[in-house]
């Protein structure tokens, strides 16, 4: 018997009460998840901003793609290496600090973009930027488990991270402008673009630091009641012996790999979505109407994102909703791989984002299926690890393609080999769990 249960043992009737249960996650939706989706949604701006900068930075700093494409993606690389102690410490310190520091750290670095003016500079504020924000995703998807239980963890899930499109509307809608303030107080445009970005997540982290709390326990807007529903039912998915620790059993399981494997394929492709470049270069747009065809394609990904996530939920069912749309990114990548005719290559393109979007919801409702306690801080910082070098393979790929070859044809047309790779690998994920069951993970 986990030792929780005598604690709850008393109140079975409560804790059975759905309309109690509805009060209690309505409450943390509303408190907890504009917030959260308010932080990340600046994250992703801070973090991709540097595709619209380059728009002028490249040809200002006289920046070849290889170069962009490696510095834009050494992002990546510090962000993964500093994943799995971020997410750990976290759980040490409470979400509300932690959340703070990094929040803060990475404002002043992404301002700080600004002053780069030699490839070594790019290098290496880029890889400070990714070692600043590391553990901020995937902290989110472990502080949402302690909150909402398993089967509604998918719309949980993509409430936040509705954030992400609705973050490269605002991007797409504000980037081209601040551009055009090229000159301004002896300021090119790209560097407006850095300081007038960066200054949110400074204000956000003070209040994280005022606002947020570490868990239910810390909530006073919760009764007694909800507060205990909430640890109940999140615990009764996923039992926690507070005795054990199972970090290693977590990084051994197949199941953590697969699932690195499906992030590190997605992302690989997730930045050539709505890049700006690739647009501009297909359609010869300007850098204003490249940014609103950016939003407009990411304003249609919102709710694509909910729908799907909703369905998963409904039918308690991850698996197609996570294969189908990346089949769906395969023939689209074949498509814009094969065409520069824009009214062929830009729905095609547009379509792979709304896929990618789709899959969100489901895919991290996934992860955290199997994963309880201080396994889910180990188990999802090492998914989000791995995948988050697709963040770095992906916009070097595209620079080495298009320095090559003088386009970015032949990098589309790659990326059909990460889609279908993750196709596979969750079509594989369902066979094993109908053959053999399903076994969570725990560890306190």
């Amino acid at each position: 018997m986990s030792l929780i249960e005598p604690v709850f043992a008393a109140h079975a009737s409560l804790l059975n009460d759905e309309a109690l249960g509805r009060a209690a996650l309505r409450k943390a939706s509303w408190r907890l998840i504009p917030l959260i989706a308010l932080g990340y949604g600046v994250a992703y701006m801070d973090r991709v901003n540097i595709s619209f900068a380059a728009l002028q930075m490249n040809r200002d700093l006289h920046f070849s793609a290889s170069i962009y494409g490696f510095g834009a993606g050494l992002f990546f690389v510090s962000y993964a290496a500093c994943e799995v102690p971020s997410n750990l410490l976290l759980y040490r310190v409470g979400a509300r600090r932690w959340f703070a520091r990094i929040m803060f750290t990475w404002g002043l670095l992404a301002m700080g973009m600004m002053f780069v003016r030699t490839p070594p500079q790019f290098y290496v504020m880029r890889f400070l930027l990714g070692m600043a924000e590391a553990g901020f995703f995937p902290g989110v998807i472990f502080y949402l488990a302690q909150w909402f239980p398993a089967h509604m963890r998918a719309r949980a899930i993509s409430r936040f991270y509705i954030s992400l499109p609705i973050g490269s509307v605002l991007m797409g809608l504000i980037a081209g402008s601040l551009l055009e303030l090229q000159g301004r107080a002896g300021l090119a445009g790209w560097q407006w673009l850095f300081l007038i970005e960066g200054l949110p997540a400074i204000v956000l982290s003070l209040v994280f630091l005022l606002y947020l709390p570490t868990g239910p326990v810390e909530a006073k807007w919760l009764t007694d009641n909800e507060r205990q529903w909430i640890l109940y039912h999140v615990n009764q998915e996923g039992p926690v012996d507070v005795h054990s620790i199972n970090i290693f059993r977590a990084l051994s399981d197949r199941r953590v790999w697969q699932v690195s494997l499906i992030l590190l394929s997605m992302l690989t492709c997730a930045y050539t979505l709505t890049a700006p470049a690739i647009l501009k270069a297909i359609t010869a747009l300007s850098n204003r109407n490249v940014g609103f065809l950016v939003a407009a394609m990411s304003l249609l990904g919102a709710p694509c994102m909910l729908l799907n996530a909703m369905h998963s939920d409904r039918t308690r069912e991850r698996y197609f909703h996570v294969a189908i749309p990346f089949l769906i990114m395969a023939v689209c990548y074949a498509v814009g791989g094969l065409t520069t005719v824009s009214f062929l290559a830009v729905p095609a393109l547009a379509l792979a984002a709304l896929s990618y979007y789709s899959l969100q919801g489901p895919l991290l409702a996934l992860a955290t299926s199997f994963l309880n306690g201080k396994s889910a801080a180990a188990g999802i910082a090492t998914m989000n690890t791995i995948g988050i070098l697709g963040g770095f393979i992906g916009p070097y790929w595209m620079g080495l393609a298009r320095d090559h070859t003088g386009t970015y044809q032949p990098g589309l047309l790659a990326l059909i080999i990460p889609s279908l790779l993750a196709a596979t690998t969750v079509f594989v994920m369902r066979s094993k769990s109908r053959t053999g069951g399903r076994q969570t993970i725990v560890g306190k």
